[in-house]
């Protein structure tokens, strides 16, 4: 079963402020924010927020090749002396249900020890910049979880027919990047991760998303209830819609995937007439918001760096960007549980390597 979302209403916003933000992925959205902001004590004070894991260092050379390497593009007159980087490029994009906090246990509650990746998607951007492909992976989908480094020394143990989304669970971000890597064969070039609180934070700040549901939702567990129509909704809303799943369909994690593809361009629909080049306190509250709650990889860990991916994504509009998600069939150990459906599954990933 594949899920697929195209839009096609980015009419006539073009120009400077549709270039901002052009990459589907709830947390790319705000990446690419972030390559317009701050000087100063500004610009110090986002780039503390960030916080970093070294997935290369803890996975070594036991990982699919990288893409080949395409040449960069030449700089223009007007443009940074550093020429932009050109090639295809693989992002891990993670919503951590992580309960640390106090906004986050409001808005998740739940155990504080511990915290699941509740939304995964894997963003492919051809080489040239120009075409993104978001993948979706259902978080209830059964994997061979390989052994994972763990920071205090040691590793996991390999689990046969484990849930995707225990991979965070028992290893963090590292053992997230290494599941996903050795069920897809592509290797991840970078990774980002973002919070309840932090995607909360994101749509107040953006002053809410408008979003058109099919169907009526009634989710005590997410709190959200809504009749089927368009809605105005603020950032505990917003989550909420991003999380239901028990209100909708079967109540399995693939209806919920689908109201997260909704989601992801509505978000970019709403910054994208946000106008935040000229307002600069509303950009400072979008990149304060997003980088309080911002997980990369070492070589995102700065401004300067997710402002060098936002120049270099500039040339991919919303119509170039197309939402899937990962073929899956019922698995025969457990109705409620799914597995790859082969050979779809692997035909996708191949096409995104």
């Amino acid at each position: 079963m594949t899920g697929h979302d195209e839009n096609g209403d980015e009419g006539g916003r073009r120009g400077r402020r549709a270039r901002v933000l052009k990459v589907a992925g709830l947390a790319l959205a705000g990446l690419l924010v972030l390559g317009t902001g701050g000087a100063g004590w500004v610009y110090w004070h986002l780039n503390q927020n960030i916080r970093s894991v070294d997935i290369d260092s803890a996975l070594g050379d036991d990982r699919p090749a990288r893409a080949v390497v395409t040449p960069s593009a030449p700089a223009s007159a007007s443009a940074s002396p550093s020429p932009l980087p050109s090639g295809a490029l693989n992002i891990l994009v993670l919503g951590s249900d992580s309960r640390s906090g106090g906004a986050n246990a409001r808005l998740g509650g739940g155990d504080s020890s511990g915290a699941r990746s509740d939304t995964a998607m894997v963003v492919h951007v051809d080489a040239g910049r120009t075409r993104a492909t978001v993948v979706s992976i259902p978080r209830d989908t059964l994997v061979t979880r390989p052994s994972c480094p763990l920071s205090s020394g040691g590793s996991t143990a390999v689990a046969y027919g484990a849930m995707f989304n225990s991979a965070y669970s028992v290893g963090g971000p590292v053992c997230a990047v290494k599941t996903v890597e050795s069920m897809t064969g592509v290797r991840m070039d970078h990774y980002v991760e973002i919070d309840f609180s932090g995607f909360a934070k994101l749509v107040n700040a953006l002053g809410g998303v408008t979003v058109t549901t099919g169907q009526d939702i009634d989710d005590d567990k997410s709190r959200l209830h809504l009749a089927a129509g368009a809605h105005h909704l603020n950032g505990e809303q917003a989550l909420a819609l991003a999380r239901t799943r028990h209100g909708i369909g079967d109540g399995s994690d693939l209806g919920r995937i689908g109201l997260q593809q909704k989601l992801v361009k509505a978000l970019l629909e709403q910054i994208s007439s946000a106008d935040l080049l000229s307002d600069p306190a509303g950009l400072y509250g979008v990149v304060n918001a997003v980088t309080g709650s911002l997980t990369t990889d070492t070589g995102l860990d700065s401004l300067g760096e997710l402002s060098k991916l936002g120049q270099s994504l500039k040339g991919l509009s919303a119509d170039d960007v197309k939402t899937v998600m990962m073929p899956v069939a019922t698995a025969l150990s457990d109705p409620n549980r799914v597995v790859a459906r082969e050979p779809e599954a692997g035909d996708l990933w191949n096409s995104l390597g």
